[in-house]
């Protein structure tokens, strides 16, 4: 499935369109480009979910941990890490094998360790305020 974003408009309904798919994926990865909208695209997702804390990359954490209407979400970057053993070191499996909601950026560090279902969203920039989103369940 192919969805173009306008503009940070369109956020909402996009959201709204991969969170439907949670009822049966509990981890989503996204990929793309530094300062593709990773991020602002899991901030709209857990705005959708009710989360009522501040979402931010997790980037020198590597999982924040939020709380929406339908329970836990963690929120994975792992752009920083220099060897796989460092998810290890975190417990990913936990994580991921929790049944909870897992919105993970840069899964291409961590391919390895990803459940055989997920559902993979790839952001492309076409201009600087439109992107592409191209979502498939893996």
């Amino acid at each position: 499935m192919e969805i173009i974003l306008n503009s940070l408009l369109d956020l909402e309904g996009a959201a709204k369109t991969l969170i439907n798919l949670s009822a049966d994926h509990k981890i989503f990865v996204f990929y793309g480009d530094m300062g593709a909208g990773k991020t602002t695209f899991i901030k709209a997702i857990c705005a959708e979910l009710g989360v009522q804390d501040t979402v931010s990359s997790p980037t020198f954490s590597i999982v924040n941990e939020y709380v929406g209407h339908n329970g836990t979400i963690y929120h994975f970057d792992f752009y920083r890490i220099k060897s796989i053993q460092e998810a290890f070191d975190i417990g990913y499996e936990e994580y991921f094998y929790s049944g909870d909601l897992c919105l993970i950026e840069w899964p291409e560090k961590v391919e390895e360790l990803l459940p055989d279902h997920y559902v993979k969203v790839e952001i492309a920039t076409i201009d600087p305020d439109k992107r592409r989103l191209s979502i498939a369940t893996v």
